[in-house]
């Protein structure tokens, strides 16, 4: 049995050394990406049963993903490594605020030999939540289709169905992506939105508004994430709430909404209520963004209860 199963591609991800413009970054740091790829490291170190579906070039740099994704303890009984594809590269820009811009070598990407066949009903049905993120839905054209055929199976075995929207420009037309992403809305039980990926979907409208247009697709419970500013939710019999950010030194955003999302599902299976889950999965996304890498920082069980102030740590 797993607690979440999440569809996607794994990169490479080269980190510059010193921070600035990415043509003045000399030396680089391999190290490892890919949203749905953090989603399951995070899970993971939780203590989640995590399983991801997935392929990657067969050569050493999908070796190396392959053997990182197996130390984590992820399920990778549904992810190969394909002869005819090269692992993709993600190259990153990193400022001084921590901010930056990642440039993207993925294609032609591996996961294109997935098909609506590789959704096995045996595997999915074991898990409790189905994890989706738009950035799979954006790779391909077809791969809208499959991952409608992965809710088909789960919803056939009462699998909860999560989405974060994780919607990037670079990739698919802002167009193509809204009408994509609310074609599957009706389908998800949990949604994990940043608050701009919430704008693209309805129009610029209040946090209260976004919560209840999600509501009104049948989404039962809603995640408003906005960084800095923290998160506001919504979850069945309870009224809308708003936790604040917790304050941190920034040293990389990226795979922050990802440990957000690893952290939010972790408190809905745990049964936490709508203001416990804000926060943990807050806290979850506070520890990620100080450390450098997409998903070096994504943290333990323990460090999340014992930052919430629920363990005490004991240094010597």
């Amino acid at each position: 049995m797993l607690d979440v199963i999440s569809i996607g591609d794994g990169m490479i991800t080269m980190n510059p050394k010193s921070k600035g413009p990415l043509m003045f970054s000399h030396e680089f740091e391999r190290k490892i990406g890919g949203a749905e790829l953090n989603f399951a490291i995070g899970c993971a170190r939780l203590g989640l049963r995590s399983g991801w579906i997935s392929r990657l070039g067969n050569d050493g740099f999908g070796q190396y993903v392959l053997n990182y994704m197996r130390g984590e303890g992820v399920d990778l009984s549904h992810t190969k490594l394909l002869e005819n594809y090269r692992t993709p590269l993600n190259v990153k820009e990193i400022m001084e605020d921590g901010s930056g811009s990642t440039f993207y070598y993925r294609f032609p990407s591996p996961t294109e030999a997935i098909t609506a066949d590789d959704m096995q009903e045996s595997y999915i049905k074991q898990a409790r939540v189905l994890y989706i993120s738009g950035v799979f839905l954006s790779l391909a054209p077809k791969n809208p289709g499959i991952i409608r055929r992965a809710i088909e199976l789960a919803k056939k075995h009462n699998v909860l169905i999560a989405l974060d929207p994780n919607i990037r420009l670079k990739l698919w037309r802002e167009e193509e992506g809204r009408d994509t992403l609310l074609s599957i809305l009706p389908e998800v039980d949990i949604i994990m939105s940043g608050k701009e990926e919430a704008d693209l979907l309805f129009g610029e409208q209040s946090d209260e508004k976004h919560l209840q247009t999600f509501q009104q697709y049948g989404i039962s419970y809603i995640a408003l994430k906005k960084g800095g500013n923290g998160a506001t939710g919504l979850f069945p019999a309870e009224p809308v709430t708003h936790v604040e950010a917790e304050s941190v030194k920034v040293v990389d955003t990226v795979g922050a909404g990802d440990g957000f999302d690893a952290g939010l599902l972790y408190s809905l299976l745990k049964g936490f209520d709508v203001e416990h889950s804000l926060r943990f999965a807050n806290t979850v996304g506070a520890l990620v963004v100080g450390v450098s890498g997409d998903n070096e920082g994504l943290p333990y069980l323990e460090a999340v209860e014992t930052a919430m102030g629920e363990r005490k740590h004991i240094e010597r």
